[in-house]
């Protein structure tokens, strides 16, 4: 009896190991890709599309009093790598539909103009820093001991669900002054792949560039 419970609490502290931290819905610091100058001050804060993310808003800004603004297309920084589970023409569709959809959520809220130092003018800068697929975390049901054995072992046989992830960072410039009036570190999650060999594609991926968009057109 003695050693079924000691292999069962070994099985537990295995099974808390490899699924300890999975899914965290915000970026932590660890994951900050240098893109944006500065990321004091970054809060969490629910989206209009109901997901997490951080931001940080100069307490003066206004949007109300930007009617114009320069986008900087998205780009991916650092440079991506491709992998056996992505490969290059999923990050040219992911670029080319995150530019479009964000581009033209932008434009239906300001005037985009090439090039402006004048009053009521905003500067978008913003980057794709990161695609992952993780563990998915526990569900409810799970956290009982026998379920979370199980758990464990398909996460350790590369078995259980994967949660993929799209990271994005971007700023908003006020052209007139030049310092930035807002920060955003945001994680998105796209669909869920059956375990750790499946290929990751732009389909996967696509549900967070929507939702994104959402957010745009709802800041207020």
């Amino acid at each position: 009896m003695m050693k079924t419970r000691t292999l069962m609490a070994g099985s537990l502290v295995a099974a808390a190991v490899l699924l300890n931290g999975c899914t965290s819905k915000t970026v932590s610091q660890e994951q900050y890709s240098g893109f944006l100058p500065s990321y004091d001050g970054l809060k969490t804060v629910e989206t209009a599309s109901g997901q997490k993310a951080l931001r940080w808003v100069d307490p003066a800004f206004n949007v109300a009093n930007y009617d114009k603004l320069i986008f900087q297309p998205l780009r991916f920084y650092p440079t991506p790598q491709t992998t056996d589970r992505i490969g290059q023409q999923t990050y040219d569709e992911l670029l080319k539909y995150a530019n479009a959809r964000l581009g033209e959520a932008l434009s239906s809220r300001f005037q985009l103009v090439g090039f402006s130092t004048g009053p009521r003018t905003l500067e978008f800068r913003g980057a794709i820093t990161g695609v992952s697929a993780n563990t998915e975390g526990l569900k409810p049901y799970e956290v009982i001991p026998i379920a979370l054995v199980v758990a464990g072992t398909m996460a350790a046989t590369g078995e259980r669900d994967q949660d993929t992830e799209l990271y994005l960072e971007g700023e908003l410039i006020d052209t007139s002054t030049g310092k930035a009036v807002m920060r955003v570190v945001r994680k998105g999650f796209g669909k869920t792949l059956s375990n750790d060999r499946q290929a990751i594609g732009f389909a996967d991926l696509k549900p967070v560039v929507d939702e994104l968009t959402t957010d745009v057109l709802k800041f207020r």
